[in-house]
């Protein structure tokens, strides 16, 4: 930003000198002002419509049987405990994992416009699915109309069939506790939270490895719209990414 009123400063010089280069100095140092705190605006906007997406569409998901039972909202608002909400952002989450159950309540239109929210930042999306994935698995139990509703949401949110199949390694871990301990994590389930097969080579397991570490990095999706509640989130993602990676490596003899 220091280039911008350097610029403007310069220009200011040329068109009148020593009073241009202060006028130019002072309209180029306000016009930085101006954009940074329409990024930091913007920025604040995305991540709450991100928290809002999130939790409507935890409440849609409750309703995979047909009601909400208590364990659901209790496991919710384990969610709400677990991202350290303070009392106006539990609030809003409330109302919004209340919204996502009415009927009234259009899925698509809310997932499409989580689309338009994460974009090409696939990180930003597979820490919602962990958010999903924490309050689904709460009790260790995942029955089948709450698999298949949490397939329909990745499909409307566009993922591939690799990404499902990492959404299915992720919730196989929620549902067992989250163990991503190298000595309790299956291989197969490990080669699924990479992406990759069994027989991908060394140097195709290490590319897989690095593109989904930098695309869950926390401080990268923080600035991408990520909520600073969901940071541990995201912390807990590249730590399931790592220990799968140490634990096919281990399996090939390379540990």
């Amino acid at each position: 930003m220091l280039i911008v009123t350097l610029i403007a400063a310069f220009i200011g010089y040329l068109i009148a000198r020593l009073p241009g280069l202060l006028i130019g100095g002072l309209l180029g140092y306000a016009l930085v002002r101006w954009l940074r705190a329409k990024l930091i605006g913007k920025l604040a906007e995305r991540q709450t419509r991100f928290l809002s997406a999130t939790f409507s569409v935890m409440g849609a998901m409750s309703m995979a049987n047909g009601e909400v039972s208590d364990r659901q909202r209790q496991s919710a608002e384990a969610v709400f405990d677990r991202l350290n909400l303070n009392g106006a952002q539990r609030d809003k989450a409330r109302a919004d994992f209340e919204r996502g159950q009415q009927e009234s309540f259009d899925l698509e239109a809310e997932l499409a416009g989580l689309r338009q929210i994460v974009g090409a930042q696939r990180g930003l999306l597979q820490v919602f699915f962990q958010v999903q994935l924490v309050a689904l698995a709460a009790d260790g139990q995942v029955d089948q109309a709450e698999r298949d509703m949490l397939v329909r949401v990745a499909r409307g949110l566009g993922c591939s069939q690799e990404e499902l199949s990492r959404i299915e390694a992720m919730l196989n871990a929620a549902a067992s506790g989250g163990g991503t301990q190298e000595s309790a994590q299956p291989l197969e389930e490990a080669y699924r939270v990479l992406g990759v097969s069994s027989e991908a080579t060394d140097a195709e397991l290490k590319r897989a490895y690095r593109r989904l570490m930098s695309q869950n990095h926390p401080d990268k999706l923080a600035g991408k719209g990520m909520p600073d509640s969901m940071k541990r989130m995201a912390e807990q993602r590249t730590s399931e990414i790592s220990n799968a990676y140490e634990r096919i490596r281990q399996a090939r003899g390379q540990g």
